[in-house]
This record gives C-alpha cells, structure tokens and sequence, in this order.
C-alpha cells in the first residue's frame, strides 16, 4: 500500500516523505475505501455531518461537522480535545461513516459527540510537524527515565497533542506499575501536560507495526481491528507442532492468524470419530496415532505394536466402532482387512513445456581438449604425408605373375 508518489527508483524506495500526513491516504494503516464516493445523495436528503479523523499510528475518531465545512479525504481539521484542539487528517466523509459508527458501536447524541474546529491553518500544521519531530527523541529520554526508577514496563510510544498541550505516553506491563514520580520527572523535564495509557502487548504491535514470519506486514496495523483472544486449542485443532517460537508472534502472544482456518478444521473433524476412541479386533486393541483431517485418513496400532500403523479411512473407522458398540459387542477380525495401502508418489519427471534448450548449452565441454588436439594433428600428418612426391622404387611397377604354362 503506498501513494503514486512512493514509488521504488534504483532499487531504494523514494517515499512521499509526508510522515504519515500522504494527502491520498494510501501510505496510511487501516484505511477504508469510499465505495460510495461516486454516488450522489438522493434529493431531499442531507449528507451525513461525521467524518472519520485519523491521528499518530491509525488512532481514528468520529467528529460532528457542525460548521459546515466542505471537507474531503486528505484535509488537515483542528478538532475538539479534553483541553485544546487536536490535529488530525480526515480519511472518511459521507455515508460509509455512518455505517463504520454503527458496526464500532458509537453513539451520536450530542452529549458524547465531539466537534471540528476548522480546517488547520499554516500556524497549526507547522506545530504539529514540529513536534512530532521531537517525539523520537522524547521517546528515548522518557525509556532512560523509566530505566532510572526501576520500574518494570516499556514505554512503546508517545504522541503530541495536536497543540503541543499534552504528550500521551503509551506503555505495555505484565504487573501494575506505580509511575507517580515518572510523571513528575516528566513534567519536570518536558514542561506539558503528561497522559500515560496502558496498552496491550497486541495493541502495541499494531501501533508500532512490522513484517510478519509470513514475509507480509502485520495484520494488525494492516486491517485487523478486532483482537479475538487465540488459544492453543487452536493450533492442537490444526494438528500444529506446540512450539512457542513458531506459533507466537512479535507481541510475544499467539498470532491471530491461527483462528482464520480454525473453523474449516473444525467443520471437518466432525465427520472423525474421535482419537481416544479404541477399536477391538480379534488381533488386538488398536488406538488411534495420527489423523490426516483434510484426506479423511487415520492411522491406527495394535497395542504393543506401535510401530506397525495401519492407515484407514473415517467411514471404515465408524463402522468398525459401530459393529463394537452393538448389543453383541462384536470384533473384527483385524485392521489389516480394512487398511488401504499407502498409495506410492510417482516422481514426476521434468518436461520442458516451455520449449527452452538446456541451460548448459553454453558450456564448452572440458576435458576433451588434449584429444581434440592430438585428432588434429594425426589428421595433419596424414595430409601431409598424402602430398609428398613418391620415390621411383614406389613408382616402378609391381612384377606380374608368370602365366602358368
């Protein structure tokens, strides 16, 4: 996702260097497109007064445009604050705001509803660009004080109140923290208003943002917006090995991603029986050692023969619990009557389809110079001595042979 001016030249990206202000809003997190844009108003109706604001890292909140001012994707609005007026960029008019209030659950009575000032003036926008210039260096000032007072949590972000009258300093915690002396220091050291917001170990990825083991960035700075807590029933279900490394993302937590397939894992196992099932044959008692969800497949060992898997399909499995579970309590004979045989992978070969020749057909063969040299010469010498004039012993002719009297 990037604007038409983010563009890559001699293998380096260019970048709009906007700092999160693209005037397109494409180079931006959790963007939504206006698929309404196109589409006028139908006569006699207003047009929706909210537009969706966003700030630092896809923090968005919903405005009342009580001026009536003409606003459009990309403009810089001041807005109402607790204390102040904020700065912020406008990503949504029109009637998709609407239903991006609904779906978020965003009341619009006038008592919870927040106004927008204006558009930002020249004076407005150069505050705000001079003091998120400062935040990085803020930020690591704020993490030495924190170091200093012992104090076991990690300070992720910070972001300036539009008019520069109050700093929010996020932080993650695995305990509570008593910060009352930081907050001190830190209104001692940067003389403004000070705000600290505990985040989630999940939130703070998706403000901070970064590239996933999937090599995409991830999805929570991206589109996901909702965070469903992640189990490791979850991966148990997909039959995933239960290594933290592999399954933990960068917030240390479980990804997300593995609830996307949960439910189609889900959905399958139904028609499995389940694995602490045992069936009873006349050879023994077989338990249930691996299940191939998807190909239908399990595979069942005779007690005390764990290494002799034998590999059956769901229905044969549920007719054989079924015949053990009838009043006679019947057993089969063996699993080897029912075992299909593990069907052999045929290694294909390759075929050219492209119609390329070999890629070594460039290559000089090596070794055969010293023959090729010595053919040469031997076919010189033959030509050579083919030339030379011959002697008169050569030249006289052979003596015929007497005819028999």
């Amino acid at each position: 996702m990037a604007c038409a001016s983010c563009t890559t030249k001699d293998g380096s990206p260019k970048g709009c260097k906007n700092n999160g202000t693209c005037g397109t809003d494409s180079c931006n997190k959790l963007t939504v497109f206006d698929w309404l844009a196109n589409m006028s108003v139908p006569n006699g109706e207003k047009p929706f007064d909210f537009v969706e604001v966003r700030f630092k890292n896809g923090r968005k909140h919903y405005y009342k445009n009580t001026e009536n001012l003409s606003l459009s994707i990309g403009d810089i609005v001041a807005t109402q604050a607790q204390s102040g007026h904020d700065i912020g960029m406008v990503t949504l008019t029109g009637e998709l705001v609407r239903v991006q209030m609904k779906r978020k659950k965003i009341n619009e009575k006038p008592e919870d509803v927040l106004k927008i000032y204006r558009k930002a003036s020249q004076k407005d926008i150069d505050i705000w660009s001079e003091v998120r210039d400062k935040e990085e260096l803020i930020k690591v000032r704020a993490r030495q004080f924190a170091i200093d007072l012992k104090l076991q949590m990690k300070i992720s972000d910070i972001e300036f109140q539009g008019d520069a009258s109050k700093v929010t300093f996020y932080y993650t915690a695995e305990e509570r923290v008593d910060f009352r002396d930081l907050i001190k220091v830190f209104a001692r050291e940067f003389r403004t208003r000070i705000e600290m917001k505990q985040v989630g170990f999940r939130q703070e990825a998706s403000r901070l943002g970064g590239i996933g083991s999937c090599g995409r960035e991830l999805c929570c700075s991206t589109w996901l917006t909702d965070f469903r807590s992640v189990s490791t029933s979850a991966a148990r279900y997909q039959q995933l090995s239960l290594n933290p490394q592999k399954l933990s993302g960068q917030c240390g937590k479980l990804k997300c991603c593995l609830n996307y397939e949960l439910d189609s894992y889900q959905d399958a196992l139904k028609a499995f029986p389940k694995t602490d099932t045992k069936l009873y044959t006349e050879k023994g008692t077989a338990v249930c050692q691996k299940t191939d969800i998807f190909k239908g497949h399990m595979w069942y060992a005779y007690e005390g023969e764990w290494m002799n898997w034998h590999k059956i399909t769901t229905d044969q499995a549920r007719g054989i619990i079924k015949i053990n579970n009838n009043k006679e309590r019947e057993k089969i004979a063996s699993l080897e009557e029912y075992a299909s045989e593990l069907e052999e992978e045929v290694a294909v070969a390759f075929e050219n389809v492209v119609g390329q020749d070999s890629l070594t057909r460039f290559d000089s063969p090596k070794g055969n110079k010293k023959r090729r040299n010595n053919k040469s010469r031997n076919r010189n010498n033959k030509n050579s001595s083919n030339n030379k004039p011959q002697s008169k012993e050569q030249n006289k002719p052979k003596n015929k042979p007497k005819d028999a009297k």
